[in-house]
């Protein structure tokens, strides 16, 4: 089967093309078969009130693509800048493997990729600020 598959749990929301779909009572599977949809899980969604540190505020661009309200073209280049900075930041081996994902799959227009690869970041970018909060 091509294409993507989202396993979804029980009552769980996505956004399709701008379209909020909400699974039935039981787990399931959906096969998206059309090439470039947009597609957004509402749980891994972050409400713009949430993007308040660099990673959350890159993650929700790259959701703005997602959820059909930014174009790719116009985002990808302060998309690609943005992840470099990062990179200066977060130099451990697991962040910069997430960075280079992050900014593959933009230039691949992935941009679902992109978010599951910054998401990845959110708990050591907190610990960063926390630890430096004196």
């Amino acid at each position: 089967m091509a294409g993507l598959v989202l396993k979804l749990a029980p009552r769980e929301r996505i956004l399709i093309n701008g379209a909020v779909i909400e699974n039935g009572d039981r787990r399931s599977r959906v096969a998206i078969l059309t090439p470039g949809a947009n597609i957004l899980r509402l749980k891994d969604a972050i409400h713009p009130e949430e993007a308040t540190t660099p990673v959350r505020r890159i993650c929700y661009t790259a959701q703005l693509v997602l959820s059909g309200d930014s174009d790719p073209s116009d985002v990808r280049s302060g998309l690609l800048r943005r992840i470099e900075e990062l990179s200066q930041v977060f130099q451990d081996p697991d962040s910069r493997a997430a960075l280079t994902e992050a900014t593959q799959a933009v230039i691949d227009d992935q941009y679902y990729r992109c978010l599951k690869s910054l998401r990845s970041l959110i708990p050591r970018e907190t610990r960063l600020m926390e630890s430096h909060q004196v």
